[in-house]
């Protein structure tokens, strides 16, 4: 179904559709708690490499720690089933290094494996076949058996979209380009990947920042990655803080994230899409839970901490986004209700 425009219709209500305030409104009070496991190991990598029998240590204790069972198995099982077709969300564009690293999604197929899914049933996707390719995931497919899918090459669907007034420039590939009339350019459409073929999502992101999301993470990741026509607030902050929330609360979208992953074996506080190693620190971390806004939250103050010790230039982080999401009960935006546990 279309997305419902729900927080600019919350701001319109509140004050008018020409007098949106400029500072984003408080989240709504609430008890509810956040909880996120981090593992973390010192030797997880060596000169920037992750250790693969380190990973695998580690997201095995993430696993047992987020579900609290007691094997590997049975916290999968917990979460999904032997018939799922299950998508590992990567992010690609900044390579092996910066982006997502192919061992720790390497790591969480091979476990879903074990876990007793076939192979195939399992597919490791962002939006660029070619962002893949570049970052070694095709390598990755290979040598386990599972399948690699760029969602933009696997076709839009025109049942499930996002409708915004938003205008933008329609770009080749995306489902309306090239055709004119009424209404054309407000929607963006759903890859057909995530709409009749993935049945769950694990989103598996790095703690890589962005000048204008704050940090290319779970949600501003999943989002982007799902539809066309994202030019059209991708390089606008305020664009992206009410469109990225909107578009994560779609059915067909977040509602099939089962676990979300923060890759925080490196931190890149500067670069965005570049990989800048050079304004990076190792933190040897992998963070779990299935609250998307907490995981996020936690990288935006973890990438500020960073930018400030490292006296790199300040970057004003994009918190709309987050209180905006958390406006859609997507998760928990205060960090004094985030409730992390340590585990090494």
């Amino acid at each position: 179904m279309a997305g419902a425009g729900l927080i600019g219709a919350f701001f319109s209500c509140a004050f008018g559709a020409d007098s949106i305030p400029t500072a984003p409104p408080s989240a709504p009070p609430s008890a509810l708690r956040a909880r996120v496991v981090t593992v973390q190991d010192r030797q997880a990598t060596e000169a920037f490499r992750p250790i693969p029998t380190r990973i695998d240590a580690m997201v095995e204790r993430g696993l047992k720690g987020i579900t609290g069972k007691p094997t590997s198995r049975e916290a999968w099982l917990s979460l999904l089933s032997t018939q799922d077709i299950v998508g590992i969300k990567v992010y690609s564009a900044p390579g092996q290094n910066s982006g997502t690293r192919p061992p720790v999604a390497a790591t969480l197929a091979k476990s879903l494996i074990a876990a007793g899914l076939a192979p195939r049933q399992i597919i490791v996707w962002d939006k660029s076949e070619a962002d893949l390719r570049e970052a070694g995931f095709f390598e990755l497919a290979d040598e386990l058996g599972i399948r690699v899918a760029g969602s933009a090459a696997a076709g839009y669907d025109p049942l499930e979209f996002y409708d915004t007034p938003l205008l933008g420039n329609l770009t080749w590939g995306d489902l309306e380009f090239g055709k004119t009339g009424e209404g054309i350019g407000r929607k963006s459409f759903v890859s057909k990947l995530v709409t009749r073929e993935l049945t769950k999502i694990i989103n598996l992101t790095p703690l890589l920042n962005h000048n204008l999301a704050g940090v290319s993470g779970n949600l501003y990741g999943l989002a982007v990655g799902s539809v066309d026509n994202t030019f059209r607030f991708e390089n606008d902050p305020t664009r992206l803080a009410k469109c990225v929330p909107e578009i994560y609360a779609m059915a067909s979208v977040g509602d099939k994230v089962v676990l979300s992953i923060t890759d925080g074996l490196i931190c890149q506080y500067e670069g965005g899409q570049r990989g800048l190693l050079h304004y990076s620190t190792v933190l040897n971390q992998i963070r779990f839970s299935r609250d998307p806004v907490a995981l996020d939250m936690l990288s935006v103050k973890e990438l500020d901490r960073q930018r400030r010790t490292t006296r790199s230039p300040y970057l004003k982080p994009n918190f709309e986004l987050y209180v905006n999401a958390a406006l859609l009960e997507l998760g928990v935006s205060d960090v004094t209700k985030i409730q992390v546990e340590t585990l090494k």
